[in-house]
């Protein structure tokens, strides 16, 4: 069963940096295609990026600029990389797993805030 685990957020002033990292166990993250999420408070989950097995991304249109997914397969890792911080970027960031349109497991998430 694919278990996945968060980490790295945290509180950050508005224009700072954060990395998240997302450790998967219980299978090989290499079949996979691994994602972040994000929910605001009163919002729905959103799709901030991903990365295929191959290393082909994929981001948000308004976040592209900004935010960079990567992967290392031999540290069963997937980190995203969060650049010039705003308060709207305050949520709650998830990592996902899945192999076309099924999810095999999400992390329990790590909150991120940005204070202006």
């Amino acid at each position: 069963q694919v278990q996945l685990v968060e980490s790295g957020g945290g509180l950050v002033q508005y224009g700072g940096s954060l990395r998240l990292s997302c450790v998967l166990s219980g299978s090989i993250i290499g079949i996979y295609t691994m994602g972040w999420y994000r929910q605001a408070p009163g919002k729905q989950r959103e799709l901030v990026a991903t990365i295929t097995s191959g290393g082909s991304t994929n981001y948000a249109e308004s976040l592209k600029e900004r935010f960079t997914i990567s992967r290392d397969n031999a540290k069963d890792t997937v980190w995203l990389q969060m650049n010039n911080l705003k308060p709207e970027d305050t949520a709650v960031y998830y990592c996902n797993a899945a192999i076309a349109t099924k999810t095999y497991g999400w992390g329990q998430g790590t909150q991120v805030t940005v204070s202006s």
